[in-house]
Formats: structure tokens, sequence, C-alpha cells
């Protein structure tokens, strides 16, 4: 199975909330940046700027499932998420595995602005721990 592997940096109160067990998604602002990245381009698409902006009003799934077949996309298999903190040579890092990215509104207490939408990467297990040790996994 081929596997991959998702690079992103988290502020330290992120980073320690989702290796304690604590929060469960991490959360992406509906952008084109971001959607270059979760997204497979079946075919060639010039109205980037249009399916970012209906990614980020859309409220039922049933309209996702649509816009996904209007524009020829699907999500990405990101199977593992690589979650560092800060810069340096040295950082502290861990692997989680990902159950998928879906888009909806995510929590507050988890960092998440009320009634917006985001890209929500649901976390599941942590495979290793800082700088690669072992460390508690978790389940959500």
């Amino acid at each position: 199975m081929n596997k991959q592997i998702l690079h992103l940096n988290l502020k330290k109160k992120w980073y320690d909330m989702i290796i304690s067990g604590e929060k469960k998604e991490e959360y992406r602002t509906i952008s084109e940046y971001w959607v270059s990245r979760f997204f497979y381009f079946k075919s060639e698409i010039e109205e980037l700027d249009e399916l970012t902006y209906n990614l980020s009003k859309l409220i039922c799934h049933k309209n996702y499932d649509q816009l996904f077949k209007y524009f020829d996309i699907e999500f990405k298999n990101i199977n593992i998420i690589r979650f560092s903190n800060g810069y340096r040579k040295d950082r502290p890092q861990f692997d989680i595995e990902c159950r998928g990215i879906t888009v909806g509104h995510g929590k507050p207490e988890w960092g998440a602005e009320p009634n917006e939408n985001y890209f929500i990467l649901k976390l599941e297990k942590i495979l290793n721990g800082e700088n690669n040790e072992t460390n508690n996994s978790w389940s959500a």
C-alpha cells in the first residue's frame, strides 16, 4: 500500500493537544493553496477560485458530492500526517494516522471559528512520538 504522508507544522498549543489525545481533528482554511494540496484533479481545472468559494460556502454534504462530480475531483488518500512544532532541524514531531479529510464546521475549542467551513483532517492513532520515539497511541 502506498502511504501518502502530509507534513504540517503546528503551534505548540495544538501540537500538545493532539499528542495528548485531547484534539482529534486538525483544521485548515479553505483556500486555493489547501485545495491544491488535498485534491486530485482528474482533468484540467481553470475555475480553482470558484471551487474554493463553493467549498467555503456550501452546507450540505450532498452538495459536496455534486460539486466534486462537477469539478471532477476527489480527496487525496492521505494516510499519515507528520506534525512538527517549529522549524529547527531537531524540532519535535510525530506521525499520526489520518482517516480522511472532510469539509465542515470545526470545534472552537480546537481552533475553529464558529460557522466557518474548514478542511477537517480526521486523526486516528499516533504512530510514533516526538523525535521518532515510540509514544502511547490513542484512537479517535
